[in-house]
C-alpha cells in the first residue's frame, strides 16, 4: 500500500465550532491530518491570547477523529513546520486571502513550489468564528478564577504587557473595547490599573490612603461588571501585616490578577512629589514579611504580588534598589516594579541591565509617568514585561471636562461644545442593554 499523503492544517482554536470541523473534514479527504495548532505565543503576536491556554486546546484537537497528529506551531508562520514536514497538502479556508494573514498565505504558497505542495483552500464557513462566540460568552461575564490567571498568561505569551489606568466602569469599558489594526497586528490594552491616585482624585480625596481600601474595593467592582480584561491593584503599602490576608481575599473574590505594594511607610506621599524628606522606606526584611504574607493568604497561585522599589524615588543609589529586588525575590514576589519620577529611563534600564544578572531576577514592570517618551520597543530590549500607563486617562478627561464647563458658561448656551464632545446617541449606544 502507497502510504498516505500528509496534510497539514494551520488552528488556532480557542473555541471550537462548525468551521474548524469543515477544514479538518476537508483535510481529512486527503491524507493524514497534521495539526499546527499555534502556541499561546504565537498568538499573541497578532491579536490577544486565546481563552484556552494550548495544553486545553490541544486536548480537544487530538481527539477529533479527522487528526493524526498535533503539534505546535510556535509562530504565525507556517514555514518552520512547512519545512520539517513538507507536506503534500496545506488545507485553511479561503479567508485568509485578506487580512493580518495576507502575507502569511503568500509565504506558504512559496514554501510548498519548492517540492511541489498543493494548498487547498475550502470556502470560509460565514458567520462564525471563535472570536465572535469568545465574544458572546464574555459578555455573559468571565469568572474570577480565569480573569486572575489570565495577566500571568500574557506575562508568559507576549513581549509587553500593557497596562492602562481606569477609575470608574466607563474607563474600564474603553480598556476593553478599544482595538487598533496596525502594521497586520490587532493592537490593544491588556489590562486595567486601579490606581490610588486617580482613585483618590475622583473622590476629591488627596493621595495620601485617605480613600480606605473597602471604597477603593467598590469602586472596582463596578468595573469588574462590565469588563473581562484582568486587573492589577495599587495597594499603596498594603497597609499593616495583620490586615493583609483580608485585602487579599477581597481582591481575590473580585477577580484582581495582581497587588503591587510598595517599600514605603508611615503616612503615604505621592511618589512624583519632588519633596520625599519626611518619607521613609521600610526595612527589606520586615517588607519581605508581607510578602511572604500575601503568598501565604492567597488562594489561586495564580495572583500575583509585585514588589514596588522606592530607593530611586528616595534618593537612595542602585545597589540598595538591587539589594532590595533581591530580597523580595526570594521572598516571593512575582514580579518587580522599579520606580523612577526622572525624565529619562536611563536610571531604570541601569537597574534592568544588573538584576538581569541576578540569580533571583523576575519579570519588572515600569511607569512612565515622568519618562513618557520612551518607547515599548525599549522597554522589551531592557527585558521589562509590564508597563503600566497610571493616569492618563484621568488627566485627559479632566481639562476636557473643564473646558466644557467654562465654554458654557462664557456663551450661556452648549451648542458651541456640542462638535468637540461625544454625543448623546453614542453615548446610549456604548452602554448595551441585555
Amino acid at each position: 500500500m502507497k502510504p498516505k499523503k500528509r496534510v497539514y492544517v494551520g488552528l488556532s482554536v480557542d473555541i471550537i465550532h462548525e468551521g474548524h470541523i469543515n477544514i479538518l473534514k476537508t483535510a481529512y479527504k486527503y491524507g493524514d491530518v497534521i495539526v499546527g495548532l499555534l502556541t499561546d505565543e504565537a498568538i499573541a503576536s497578532y491579536k490577544n491570547i486565546p481563552y484556552l491556554n494550548y495544553a486545553r486546546r490541544k486536548v480537544i484537537i487530538e481527539n477529533i477523529k479527522f487528526v493524526k497528529k498535533v503539534i505546535p506551531q510556535e509562530t504565525l508562520s507556517y514555514v518552520p513546520n512547512l519545512k520539517t514536514i513538507k507536506p503534500d497538502f496545506v488545507v485553511h479556508g479561503d479567508d485568509w486571502k485578506k487580512g493580518i494573514q495576507k502575507q502569511t498565505r503568500k509565504d506558504v504558497i512559496k514554501v510548498l513550489k519548492k517540492w511541489n505542495g498543493k494548498l487547498i483552500e475550502p470556502r470560509y464557513t460565514k458567520n462564525i468564528s471563535s472570536t465572535k462566540i469568545k465574544n458572546m460568552i464574555l459578555e455573559i461575564g468571565s469568572s474570577p478564577v480565569n480573569r486572575i490567571s489570565r495577566l500571568k498568561r500574557l506575562i508568559s505569551s507576549k513581549k509587553i504587557v500593557r497596562v492602562l489606568e481606569s477609575h470608574n466602569s466607563l474607563t474600564g469599558l474603553i480598556i476593553e473595547n478599544l482595538k487598533i489594526n496596525k502594521n497586520f497586528k490587532i493592537l490593544e490594552f491588556d489590562g486595567m490599573w486601579s490606581s490610588s491616585l486617580t482613585d483618590s482624585a475622583t473622590k476629591g480625596k488627596p493621595d495620601n490612603s485617605s480613600l480606605d481600601f473597602s471604597s477603593r474595593i467598590s469602586t472596582l467592582n463596578d468595573m469588574m461588571d462590565v469588563t473581562t480584561k484582568p486587573l492589577v491593584f495599587d495597594a499603596d503599602n498594603g497597609g499593616q501585616i495583620e490586615h493583609l490576608s483580608f485585602l487579599v481575599r477581597s481582591l481575590e473574590r473580585s477577580g484582581v490578577s495582581a497587588m503591587i505594594i510598595e517599600d514605603k511607610v508611615g503616612l503615604k506621599k505621592n511618589s512624583l512629589f519632588k519633596n520625599q524628606s519626611n518619607t521613609k522606606q521600610d526595612k527589606p526584611s520586615i517588607f519581605a514579611k508581607k510578602i511572604k504574607k500575601i503568598c501565604k493568604s492567597r488562594q489561586n497561585n495564580d495572583f500575583m504580588v509585585i514588589a514596588r522599589i522606592e530607593s530611586f524615588i528616595l534618593g537612595k543609589n542602585l545597589k540598595d534598589a538591587l539589594k532590595r529586588a533581591e530580597i523580595y525575590s526570594k521572598a516571593g514576589a512575582d514580579a518587580i516594579l522599579i520606580h523612577s519620577k526622572e525624565k529619562t529611563p536611563a536610571q531604570i534600564f541601569s537597574f534592568a541591565r544588573e538584576f538581569k544578572k541576578s540569580k533571583y531576577f523576575i519579570p519588572m514592570v515600569s511607569v512612565p509617568s515622568t519618562y513618557s517618551k520612551v518607547y515599548e520597543k525599549d522597554l522589551i530590549k531592557n527585558n521589562f514585561k509590564i508597563v503600566i500607563y497610571a493616569n492618563q486617562l484621568l488627566r485627559a478627561a479632566y481639562p476636557s471636562m473643564h473646558n466644557a464647563a467654562k465654554k458654557i458658561l462664557e456663551k450661556g448656551r452648549a451648542l458651541e461644545i456640542d462638535k468637540k464632545i461625544i454625543s448623546i446617541k453614542e453615548i446610549i449606544n456604548l452602554i448595551k442593554n441585555d
